[in-house]
C-alpha cells in the first residue's frame, strides 16, 4: 500500500502514438480528477510520452505533453495504457524506464496491451499477466516466460498489475484505490463514474460467442434474474430450466450460448460477489457469509471464493477493513 502523503501519490501515464483517448482518459477519470469530497490528498497525474511534444490519437486530433520518460519513471504508479503494436518490442529507452522504476519499487500497470511493454520489460518474467483476450496467444508466444492468464479482467501479482480489454483497465484503477485507501472510498469513487465497484466473471464472459436469436433467450434472462433474487434457494439446473420452462439439455445449451459459461459456474461467481459486501462492511463470522449467499458450508465458499478472487474471504477481509 502507497503512503499517502500533503501532496498525494504520483501517477503517470504514457501516451503513444495512434492511442485511442480512451485508455488514458481512464486513468485520468479516475487518478487526474480533483476528489476534495475525500479526506486525504489525492493523486497527481501526469501524462507523459517517450518524446515530449505532440501525440496523434485516433480522430485526427493530437494531444500535447511536456513530460517525458524521466517523469514517466519517477511516479509512484506507473501506467502503460497500451502498445502501437503488440509484434513489435518495447523501445530500450522505455524498457529501462520501466526497470529502472521497478527496481526502486514502484507500481507499474499496465491496461490492455500495455502488458506488452512490460513483459517486453522483462517485468513479466514468471509473474501471473494478462491482456485482452485477443492478444492472449500472441504474448504466450512472444513472451514464454510470462504465466498468461486470459479468463481474468485484471491480475495483481506483487507490485505488477496487468489488465484485460480497456474498460478491465477501469476495474484495476478502482483496485488499486480499494488498495490505497479502502473499499468506502473506492465504493465512493464508482458511484461518481456509474460503475460496479467489482465486476466479477472474466472474460470469457466477453469472448465472442453465438447468440441465440430467438424467446428462448429471454427465457434464460427470466431465470437468471430469478437466481439473483433467491441466492440462498437451493437451485439446481433442473430448477433453472424449469423455470425457464425448457428441458434442462435445452437450458444448457441456450445458457452456454447466451453467457459463454454454466448455470452453476455462473451462479457460484454471483454467489462469490454478493459476500464481498459481507466481507468488506461487517464482522459477520465466514460461516455465517458463506450460508448468507447460498453456500452450504464455510469449506465450499473459502474454496469457491479463493478460486474467483485469488486469496481467502480472511485476507480479503483484512485487506479492506485494515485502517
Amino acid at each position: 500500500m502507497l503512503q499517502v502523503s500533503r501532496r498525494g501519490p504520483t501517477v503517470a501515464v504514457l501516451a503513444f502514438d495512434g492511442m485511442s483517448v480512451f485508455e488514458t482518459g481512464i486513468v485520468t477519470e479516475v487518478f487526474g480528477l480533483p476528489r476534495p469530497e475525500f479526506p486525504m490528498a489525492w493523486y497527481e497525474l501526469t501524462i507523459c510520452a517517450e518524446t515530449p511534444g505532440p501525440i496523434r490519437i485516433v480522430g485526427g486530433a493530437d494531444l500535447h505533453t511536456r513530460h517525458g520518460l524521466d517523469t514517466f519513471e519517477s511516479a509512484d504508479t506507473l501506467i502503460v495504457p497500451g502498445v502501437p503494436d503488440v509484434e513489435l518490442d518495447p523501445s530500450p529507452a522505455l524498457v529501462a524506464a520501466l526497470r529502472r522504476a521497478h527496481h526502486r519499487g514502484a507500481r507499474i500497470m499496465s491496461i490492455c496491451s500495455g502488458a506488452f511493454a512490460l513483459a517486453g520489460a522483462g517485468l513479466l518474467d514468471g509473474r501471473r499477466a494478462t491482456t485482452h483476450w485477443r492478444y492472449a496467444e500472441a504474448l504466450r508466444r512472444r513472451y514464454p516466460a510470462v504465466l498468461v492468464d486470459a479468463d481474468v479482467l485484471y491480475i495483481e501479482d506483487g507490485s505488477v498489475l496487468t489488465s484485460a480489454g480497456s474498460a478491465a483497465g477501469l476495474d484495476l484503477c478502482l483496485h488499486v484505490i480499494r488498495l490505497d485507501h479502502g473499499p468506502s472510498i473506492a465504493n465512493a469513487v464508482a458511484r461518481r463514474l456509474v460503475v460496479q465497484p467489482h465486476r466479477d466473471g472474466g472474460q470469457a464472459q466477453f469472448v465472442e460467442a453465438p447468440v441465440a436469436d430467438d424467446p428462448s433467450d429471454a427465457r434464460v434472462a427470466r431465470s437468471m434474474e430469478w437466481a439473483l433474487g433467491n441466492l440462498t434457494s437451493d437451485i439446481t439446473v433442473d430448477v433453472l430450466a424449469r423455470r425457464a420452462h425448457m428441458s434442462t439439455r435445452t437450458y444448457l445449451r441456450h445458457f452456454g450460448q447466451a453467457t459463454g459459461t454454466t448455470p452453476i459456474r455462473w451462479l457460484i461467481d454471483r454467489r462469490v460477489h454478493a459476500s464481498l459486501a459481507l466481507l468488506e462492511a461487517t464482522r459477520v463470522p465466514i460461516e455465517e457469509v458463506a450460508v448468507a449467499v447460498g453456500f452450504e458450508t464455510a469449506v465450499t465458499y473459502r474454496h469457491h471464493f479463493s478460486r474467483a478472487m485469488r486469496t481467502s474471504p480472511s485476507a480479503y477481509r483484512r485487506a479492506f477493513q485494515a485502517g
